[in-house]
C-alpha cells in the first residue's frame, strides 16, 4: 500500500499538535470521571489489563464498546475518557476497554483476550453493542465483528453495528516498520491478523472513518476494507473527516454537532 511503510505508520502519523491534544483528552476525561462517576476498571478476564470503564445512560439505548489505539503496544483506556460525555448524553452506555499489549502477549492473544470484553460487557450493561474502535482498536472492532462465536461455544452476541475509525486491517506492511519491534509478526501472522482478507457476508452494518490530512496508507486501508465489506453484500459507509489528523479525528467522532457523530448514532 505504501513505498514508505515506516512514514505513512509511524513517522507521518506525528505532529506538533499531538502531545498538547492528548493532554486534552486526558483533562476532559478527568472532569467526565468528576461529572458521571462512572464504574472504572471493571475485570472482564484474569489479566491486569482486562479491564474497561463503564459510563451509564438511564435508560441506555444502546452499549458502546471503544477500543483504544497505541499499535497494539501502548495507551490506555484513561486517556479517552472524554468521548464518553457526548455518548451517554445521546442515551448511550459507553465502556471503555483496555487489552492486554504486545510484547508481552501475541497479536493472536491480544485479540482473543479483547473478545473476552464483548460478552461480559453485554451482560453488565445491556444490549444492543455497537463495537468501535480507534487505530489499533479499529482492527480489533473489525476482528470482533468476524469472529465466529458459536464455534467457541458461545451465544453471539448483539452486535448491531461496528465503528472503525482510521484503522489497519492488512498488517503487512507493518512488517517493514519499527513498529513489528513489539509485534514480532510474521509474514504469515501477519497475514492471519489481517481481517482484510476474511471478510465475509452477514457481518454487522459497518461505519468508516478516516481523517482527511491522514497519511495515503490509513486512507488506502479504509477504503479497502469498506471496499471488501460491500463486496461481500454487507452493509457500510465511509466518512472521510476533512482537516482532521489520526487523533484530531477523535473530535469529529465525539461531535454532537458534526456529521460522524451523527453517522454514528444514525447506525441504530
Amino acid at each position: 500500500m505504501s513505498r514508505n511503510p515506516t512514514f505513512d505508520y509511524l513517522t507521518g502519523q506525528m505532529n506538533a499538535s499531538q502531545p498538547p491534544l492528548i493532554a486534552a483528552f486526558e483533562r476532559e476525561g478527568e472532569a467526565a470521571v468528576r461529572a458521571l462517576a462512572p464504574r472504572l476498571d471493571i475485570a472482564y478476564g484474569p489479566h491486569p489489563r482486562q479491564r474497561y470503564d463503564l459510563f451509564a445512560s438511564r435508560p441506555a439505548r444502546a452499549t458502546l464498546l471503544y477500543f483504544h489505539a497505541g499499535y497494539w503496544q501502548g495507551r490506555d483506556k484513561s486517556q479517552f475518557r472524554f468521548l464518553a460525555p457526548a455518548f451517554v448524553a445521546a442515551g448511550w452506555n459507553v465502556a471503555l476497554v483496555n487489552y492486554p499489549l504486545c510484547p508481552e502477549v501475541s497479536l493472536a492473544e491480544l485479540t482473543e483476550a479483547a473478545r473476552a470484553a464483548v460478552p461480559a460487557i453485554e451482560a453488565a450493561a445491556g444490549g444492543p453493542l455497537i463495537i468501535c474502535g480507534h487505530s489499533a482498536g479499529g482492527h480489533l472492532a473489525v476482528e470482533l465483528a468476524l469472529t465466529d462465536w458459536r464455534a467457541r461455544g458461545a451465544a453471539p452476541p448483539r452486535i448491531a453495528a461496528i465503528v472503525a475509525l482510521s484503522g489497519v486491517y492488512d498488517l503487512q506492511p507493518l512488517l517493514a516498520t519499527p513498529l513489528n519491534d513489539k509485534l514480532r509478526l510474521t509474514p504469515e501472522s501477519a497475514q492471519a491478523a489481517s481481517p482484510l482478507g476474511r471478510v465475509g457476508a452477514g457481518r454487522p452494518p459497518a461505519l468508516f472513518a478516516v481523517g482527511g490530512l491522514e497519511t495515503q496508507a490509513f486512507q488506502d486501508q479504509t477504503k479497502a476494507l469498506a471496499a471488501a465489506w460491500a463486496a461481500a453484500d454487507n452493509r457500510q459507509q465511509v466518512e472521510i473527516v476533512a482537516q482532521a489528523d489520526h487523533f484530531s479525528l477523535l473530535r469529529a467522532f465525539a461531535d454532537p454537532g458534526g456529521a460522524l457523530f451523527r453517522a454514528v448514532t444514525d447506525l441504530l
